[in-house]
């Protein structure tokens, strides 16, 4: 192992530790084959965190060689209870440097220390709920006629290739490393380029554990060179994607024109936060509040279109208004900091471009649509009113502390917009009426709606998307039909 694949750096929770720099291939940090880096910034600072190995088309076919290899050898010969014991392990050793995991997660990331601890937390029950899942993986018997007998296999697909974006690191990693393991895959993993570091962590954990080598490799690398490599890689069994829309139709494409791999794309989203009349306001405020500025408001599923019933709607835009301007935004590593700053130079120069067209288009800024200080990529908790359906900041995923809130007359109205939209990823609807709850419900197009709450995702149940928000499921029992194919068996009785 090189010394030039480990620096030493610091949080302000845990003080100094070793960050693993390298690509974690054959449970061992190795340097890139072209020797290629990169830099990774902090987003609260704008300043150099340290270098990366960046993985090239190179690294991929090395990577997948050791992927196959341990597929077709040792990973075949291990248990499902023995997978399971694996994932359990590496779930407690999770949980024992929950802190380590977290500091680095915001330092990277940038999210706020709070946040980090409960995604690190749900990163741990996924990890264990799939162990659990390991040697419930089954198949059927099929009773056709008394001389024959069949029955079916639920076999692993083989190397997996997984892409993960910057917005939750650590948990998208667990969400698609917990079901591929547990149901005897391998995997080649490429992180975000501009969140890389919590996952070469986690893959020190991975040794620990005791997976055998190649069973988890994690690489860091672009999107436009690895990522590519991985979609179109002739050895890749499937591909698994959460992050745009735009590059998920590449991914599928490329899929299509290699070998035809089976793809899971998880997507975006432009999600209806729906507010009626009986809605317990307080109550209501607080959780569209979080819907749209939980993790700086980038998140796929967050709330960003926000609609409220005409009785009211003044009321509602007021408590709103004031609620947003309580949160709290700075230091990630501050407790009580709420929001920190969008992950980098790009994407703040992005959100800020929607803020400016939804100005020139005529919306009202309620509050925020500023720079917040002059230091980090910090931007003010924004509410825009006024707002035509037909607008950018209605129609386009900003992935921002943004949000527009329309005013809406009668629930068959307010159905009817929030179902105008390429995106299906979810929705919300805030009622006392237990009935109106479940038919607005049950008539949105969405993977997922929440009844008075908001962000409520769980490692039991299944996450994804109708339309243009994504293929497949994540999470839960679900997730399993991802990582496996059902293979038939008849045989002929003498």
């Amino acid at each position: 192992m090189s010394s030039n694949v480990f620096v030493e750096l610091k949080t302000p929770i845990t003080g100094t530790y070793k960050q693993p720099t390298g690509l974690f291939i054959n449970n061992e940090f190795v340097e890139g084959v072209d020797k290629k880096t990169f830099e990774v910034i902090n987003p609260a600072t704008e300043e150099v965190i340290c270098s990366i190995h960046e993985a090239t088309e190179k690294d991929v076919d090395i990577a997948v060689a050791a992927a196959r290899k341990a597929f077709e050898g040792v990973w075949r010969d291990v248990t499902p209870q023995q997978r399971g014991i694996y994932l359990l392990k590496l779930a407690d050793l999770l949980e024992k440097n929950l802190d380590l995991l977290a500091a680095v997660e915001s330092l990277d990331n940038g999210k706020s220390i709070t946040m980090a601890r409960g995604d690190v937390g749900a990163v741990v029950g996924t990890i264990r709920y799939y162990g659990g899942w390991a040697d419930k993986i089954e198949g059927k018997t099929i009773d056709i006629s008394p001389d024959s007998f069949h029955y079916t296999r639920q076999e692993p697909l083989g190397v997996c290739g997984q892409i993960i974006p910057w917005n939750f690191p650590l948990l998208m990693l667990a969400w698609k490393v917990g079901p591929a393991l547990a149901t005897g895959n391998t995997i080649v993993m490429k992180t975000a380029e501009q969140t890389p570091l919590s996952a070469l962590v986690f893959a020190q954990f991975v040794k620990e554990a005791g997976f055998p080598p190649g069973v988890l490799n994690i690489i860091s690398g672009f999107g436009r060179i690895a990522g590519a490599a991985i979609a179109s890689h002739m050895d890749i069994d499937k591909v698994a994607f959460t992050g745009s829309t735009l590059v998920g139709r590449q991914i599928m494409k490329a899929a299509a024109e290699s070998n035809l791999k089976k793809v899971t794309l998880e997507l975006g989203g432009k999600s209806p936060n729906i507010i009626f009349n009986d809605a317990d306001i307080d109550q209501a405020i607080d959780w569209v509040n979080f819907g749209i500025y939980f993790n700086h408001g980038q998140t796929c599923c967050a709330g960003s279109r926000v609609y409220v019933q005409e009785g009211i709607y003044d009321k509602f835009v007021a408590a709103f208004k004031q609620r947003a301007q309580q949160n709290k935004v700075g230091d990630p590593f501050h407790d009580e900091t709420f929001q920190g700053p969008q992950v980098s130079q790009l994407q703040y120069d992005r959100i800020m471009g929607y803020i400016k067209a939804g100005k020139e288009e005529g919306a009202t800024v309620e509050t925020g649509g500023e720079r917040h200080g002059d230091k980090g990529y910090f931007i003010q908790p924004t509410i825009f009113t006024n707002v035509r359906h037909d607008m950018k900041i209605m129609k386009e995923e900003i992935f921002g502390p943004v949000c527009a809130v329309a005013k809406f007359s009668t629930e068959e109205e307010v159905i009817k917009l929030g179902n105008d939209s390429n995106y299906g990823l979810a929705a919300a609807v805030h009622t006392k009426d237990l009935n109106t709850a479940i038919r607005v419900s049950n008539h949105l197009r969405a993977g997922t709606v929440w009844v008075n709450t908001y962000n409520a995702l769980h490692h039991q149940l299944p996450f994804g998307g109708y339309k243009e928000s994504g293929i497949g499921r994540e999470l839960g029992e679900a997730a399993l039909a991802n990582y496996t194919q059902c293979k038939s068996v008849a045989i002929k009785l003498n």
